[in-house]
């Protein structure tokens, strides 16, 4: 019932948004040129029926789709109705301004008022035209970003100074991948020419910071392959994310879910990857080990299921490396509890897989929400670093903030 109640209020949006974006169009046709007139008709009426086309099947078959088919429909809803919501904010002002003047007209005082249509283009007509020019701007740029964008891999390689690092690890290459999503690939060669730009790098050890799938454990049966070439001399070492636990999943049974996240556990063993549940481990070099924490998923606002001093209880070592998925522990717990935590490696953001990244500034949407979304970040001796993401969800492309593939170099001064 709260689902048809939803589903009805948004319905009722959307056609008010057609109607109001289409009315607004078809009274200024007959004053542009027939190319631009079809133009506009054509993408307004395609973009309203993809987005019907989406909505419908979202509603009616999509826990029957495969994960990607399913982020192509959710796709053609979200950009139909940014681009008509861009449109309408421009009416609406057109709106105010005509509903101004004609107040104006009624009640101030009379005096002539010279006609519009001398000024060369009327100030009505120039909002409308700069409403079209701005709802371009989301049509061009998230179509593109499906096109370019899922596998733009890109190489991340910031290098983090620990005093205490042992003079043994001087210059430890750690590679992070994150947020894989495996449910949404359609292109598997693409993903693994990700997966040789990984390999290039040539990682001393390989941190995966969880979300392997998006529900589902058979997400993951064309890419066995794929991820089981992953590896590193010092090994690779894995958490879970929240997707991992089945919860976003329509599941049969309690016992359906259980066995299906039992499976996602042991596809890390399958892959060769050591997952750590609220547990840590050392690596070592000759008589020198550095520690490894990894906790289950814990996240301000998601699951609080991890337990950092389950995980940190007797882990004796100079430098202590944690991988917790959400980076909002970061700050909730870590730097107020575990002042002896180095680097904590996290994901989870996506980088909202849309934004901006030029020189030393970056932004995205996702910034609204974590304060810590995308790359280095250091309080006093203790540092954050979030990844951008492997894959993607959703919104099955990327605009500005690229997949990433992170390469960490660990340096000391203790040499």
């Amino acid at each position: 019932m709260r689902l048809l109640i939803v589903s009805s209020i948004l319905i009722g949006f959307i056609a008010l948004l057609e109607w109001y974006t289409y009315r607004a169009l078809k009274s200024r046709w007959d004053t542009y040129n027939l190319w631009f007139k079809k133009t506009l008709k054509i993408t307004h009426l395609t973009l309203m029926s993809l987005s019907i086309i989406g909505f419908l099947t979202l509603l009616s078959i999509s826990g029957k789709l495969p994960f990607w088919i399913f982020n192509f429909f959710f796709a053609f809803v979200v950009i139909n109705l940014i681009v008509k919501a861009v449109f309408a904010v421009f009416l609406v002002l057109d709106d105010v301004i005509r509903l101004g003047r004609w107040v104006y007209k009624r009640i101030g005082p009379t005096k002539s008022v010279q006609n519009e249509s001398n000024e060369g283009i009327s100030r009505s007509d120039f909002i409308l035209k700069s409403g079209i020019l701005a709802a371009a701007v989301p049509v061009i740029t998230l179509s593109t970003g499906m096109i370019i964008g899922p596998y733009k891999y890109t190489l991340h390689q910031p290098t983090v100074n620990l005093p205490n690092l042992p003079a043994s690890f001087n210059g430890l290459k750690i590679v992070q991948i994150s947020d894989i999503h495996t449910g949404s690939f359609y292109n598997k060669e693409a993903v693994n020419k990700g997966i040789d730009l990984l390999l290039a790098q040539k990682p001393d050890v390989i941190l995966f910071t969880g979300d392997l799938v998006n529900d589902s454990a058979e997400e993951m049966t064309n890419y066995m392959d794929v991820f089981s070439r992953v590896s590193a001399p010092m090994g690779v070492f894995s958490i879970l994310g929240n997707h991992d636990y089945g919860d976003y999943g329509d599941w049969e049974s309690d016992a359906a879910k259980l066995a299906n996240f039992n499976r996602i556990k042991a596809i890390h063993a399958e892959l060769g990857w050591r997952l750590l549940l609220d547990e840590h481990v050392y690596i070592e070099r000759g008589a020198d080990k550095i520690a490894l924490i990894g906790v289950e998923n814990w996240g301000a606002g998601f699951h609080q299921i991890g337990d950092l001093s389950a995980a940190y209880y007797g882990c004796e070592a100079p430098v202590k490396l944690l991988l917790s998925h959400d980076p909002t522990h970061w700050d909730e717990e870590v730097r107020k509890e575990y002042k002896d935590i180095d680097i904590t490696f996290s994901g989870h953001t996506h980088g909202a897989q849309m934004g901006i990244e030029t020189g030393g500034f970056k932004w995205s949407p996702i910034s609204l929400r974590y304060d810590k979304w995308a790359g280095l970040y250091q309080e006093e001796q203790q540092y954050l670093y979030v990844n951008r993401g492997y894959g993607f969800l959703g919104y099955p492309g990327r605009i500005g903030i690229w997949p990433e593939i992170t390469v960490m170099t660990l340096t000391t001064t203790n040499t």
